[in-house]
C-alpha cells in the first residue's frame, strides 16, 4: 500500500492506514511492500517543493509510528523506473472497456464530471 505525497500526514492517515499497515506488518507470515507514491502526486499537486515536503514528512510519520524496515519493504515510487515503464506498457495494451470497469478509474470519472 501507499500514501500520495501531497500533504501532511494526519490522524485520519494515521488511524485508516499508517497504524492497521504497521500492525499487519509485524505478523510472523508478513511480505509488507508500503511506498511513497511521489509520481501519483504529480496528479493533483503541481507544487514540487509541497511534493518534497510532503514526501520526508510521510516517511518520518512511518518511522516515527514504528514501522521495522527491517521486516517491511517501505520504497519510493519514483525510486523504481520500472513502474513507469509497467504503466506505460499497461496503456498500450489496457483498452478504454477495461478501464470502464475499474473502480478507482470510474470514481475518478464521475468526479471530474462533477466539479465540471
Amino acid at each position: 500500500t501507499g500514501i500520495t505525497t501531497t500533504g501532511t500526514p494526519h490522524l485520519g492517515n494515521y488511524a485508516g492506514a499508517i497504524r492497521p499497515a504497521i500492525v499487519a506488518s509485524r505478523a510472523a507470515d508478513a511480505d509488507s511492500f508500503y511506498f511513497l507514491a511521489d509520481y501519483h502526486a504529480l496528479i493533483k499537486c503541481d507544487e514540487p517543493a509541497r511534493i518534497q515536503r510532503s514526501r520526508l514528512e510521510i516517511a518520518a510519520t512511518w518511522l516515527a509510528c514504528g514501522l521495522d524496515v527491517n521486516k517491511a519493504t517501505f520504497y519510493r515510487q519514483s525510486d523504481i523506473p520500472e513502474i513507469p515503464e509497467l504503466c506505460w506498457l499497461l496503456t498500450c495494451v489496457a483498452g478504454k472497456g477495461l478501464l470502464n470497469r475499474a473502480h478507482a478509474y470510474k470514481a475518478s470519472v464521475d468526479k471530474n464530471v462533477e466539479q465540471g
